[in-house]
């Protein structure tokens, strides 16, 4: 390695990226377009850097795999920053296996945390729990040992764990502290201000309150019955059943559960549940079917009676009732709160990540630009999305996740 290509990776690792680029900015051998790329990506031009890191792949002789392999795994942060979620992960792998063979442990740990971020993005926790767990921050240089951190409290923040998030937030500041890398320090500073910011409102007869993550965490673990519109759910303690998939039977629960203690009138059932002002004799027998359903569901937790005017929730064990809602509405909350992390995403990363088709996202993103909320940059396959960070509360419970509560 030449004077000029040591002197620019150590000024990248310090986060010079103009010093970096002042360096190698006219050479074009294969270290010098590696070093070119990552400089790229670090100012936002994503495009230019996944170019110069595929030329310095294809550059590197036969016998310099570790270099190709170095390569490969900036090339994937970068499509990770640019939220292109659907390349296969074996060309990461093959990289991770090429890196620890020879030793280059800090790259091959660099290669698992884009892997377990990727997971985290797509919503797979416990794919990402158990990639996250045979890491070991202690020893690491502070910019990975910071990167590792924050991973572990999204994880951990996504989980409602929120001791453990707070503790992995604490390591990742004081990290990102020593390594000096402002990137590090905002994303650090970010991520603390999510304990702090409103995560969910909670429904009752007199309004609604604001709950922090903590409150929500300490509502769900209660005594209480929780039919919780972020998850689609309701539970008690550790007891859960899931209703995301049927979306008649959570509507229904979650109007039983807003007029709790009182009952919820036929008309107002018919009207959550199925859309209609205008109900008729198919309308109620449709909602005895369902009512009927929803009672076989949620045995173990409550009982739903029938009264003069429709039916009742009355939990079990004469417990309280309440109704965790969204802290925005709207369908596309979910959207929402992906387009909320200030990064552009295409349409097929935002099918992926929702587990939706590329046509109904495609419907719900053109519903909110209509409505101002996002907008698009580029066109055709290159069209990307944005929308403005949602500073005044966090959107963790509106991500795509599976919330194990069982």
């Amino acid at each position: 390695m030449d004077s000029l290509i040591a002197a620019s990776a150590r000024a990248l690792a310090a986060g010079d990226v103009l010093g970096a680029l002042k360096r190698v900015a006219l050479r074009d051998d294969p270290p010098a377009l590696a070093l070119r790329g990552i400089a790229m990506a670090q100012l936002g031009e994503h495009a230019r850097a996944r170019e110069l890191l595929r030329r310095a792949a294809r550059g590197f002789g036969a016998n310099e795999e570790l270099a190709r392999a170095r390569c490969v795994v900036a090339e994937a942060e970068v499509a990770l920053a640019v939220r292109d979620l659907g390349s296969s992960p074996r060309t990461l792998a093959t990289a991770l296996a090429t890196l620890a063979a020879h030793g280059d442990h800090a790259n091959a740990l660099q290669a698992q945390l884009i892997a377990v971020r990727k997971l985290l993005l797509l919503g797979r926790l416990d794919e990402a729990e158990a990639a996250l767990a045979p890491l070991d921050a202690r020893g690491l240089p502070p910019s990975l040992a910071a990167v590792a951190e924050l991973a572990a409290a999204e994880l951990a923040l996504r989980s409602l764990r929120i001791g453990p998030a707070r503790a992995a937030l604490a390591r990742a500041h004081e990290a990102a502290g020593r390594a000096g890398v402002p990137a590090l320090l905002a994303e650090a500073a970010e991520a603390q201000a999510t304990l702090d910011r409103p995560a969910a409102r909670r429904l009752c007869a007199g309004g609604e309150h604001m709950l922090r993550l903590d409150q929500v965490a300490a509502l769900l673990a209660s005594d209480a019955l929780v039919v919780d519109a972020c998850r689609r759910g309701l539970g008690t303690g550790a007891a859960w059943q899931s209703l995301a998939r049927r979306p008649v039977l959570f509507a229904l629960a979650r109007a039983l559960a807003e007029a709790w203690p009182g009952d919820a009138g036929r008309e107002t059932l018919i009207a959550c549940a199925f859309g209609t002002r205008h109900p008729n004799e198919s309308h109620r027998a449709r909602l005895r079917v369902e009512i009927g359903r929803l009672r076989a569901l949620v045995t173990e937790l409550a009982q739903i009676e029938a009264t003069a005017q429709g039916f009742v929730l009355k939990p079990l064990a004469e417990r309280a009732v309440a109704v965790l809602a969204p802290p925005i509405d709207g369908d596309q909350a979910a959207l929402a709160a992906l387009l909320a992390d200030g990064a552009a995403w295409s349409t097929s990363a935002l099918a992926l990540a929702l587990g939706d088709s590329q046509r109904t996202v495609q419907r719900a993103l053109a519903e909110l630009e209509a409505a101002g909320r996002v907008r698009s940059i580029g066109q055709t396959r290159m069209r990307r999305w944005l929308a403005p960070p949602l500073a005044g509360f966090t959107t963790i419970l509106l991500l795509p996740a599976t919330l194990q509560m069982e």
